[in-house]
């Protein structure tokens, strides 16, 4: 099963404390406060010095656990695979917004001539 994303089902919350997200995804708090340090992507929100975390974070942290335990991948191999796929995220916006100019270019050429 490689590669497969594992979808949990999450309350219908905006933020969710360490002790949740620990629940939901099998990963011990210490091992997320870990991660926090060691991925820019895992960055939750304190408050009260409570660490909350959103949906967003909590689907990298589940990207982290698959790269680490069934792909073993190392930390630093990690880190560059969520760099690249941030770098490819990155690239493709910007094609598709120069794409979309373009159209716009054309279709406007297009009315005047026609």
């Amino acid at each position: 099963m490689m590669g497969q994303s594992v979808e949990i089902q999450l309350p219908d919350k905006i933020y969710f404390r360490i002790g949740e997200v620990s629940d939901f995804t099998n990963i011990k708090p210490y091992v997320l406060r870990y991660w926090e340090s060691e991925f820019d992507e895992i960055n939750p929100i304190r408050r009260k010095s409570q660490r909350l975390y959103d949906r967003d974070t909590i689907h990298t942290v589940i990207k982290i656990k698959n790269m680490l335990y069934e792909q073993n991948f190392t930390i630093a191999g990690a880190k560059k695979k969520l760099k690249e796929e941030a770098n490819q995220k990155r690239v493709s916006t910007k094609v598709n917004v120069l794409l979309h100019e373009i159209l716009g270019e054309l279709k406007a050429i297009k009315q005047d001539l026609g």
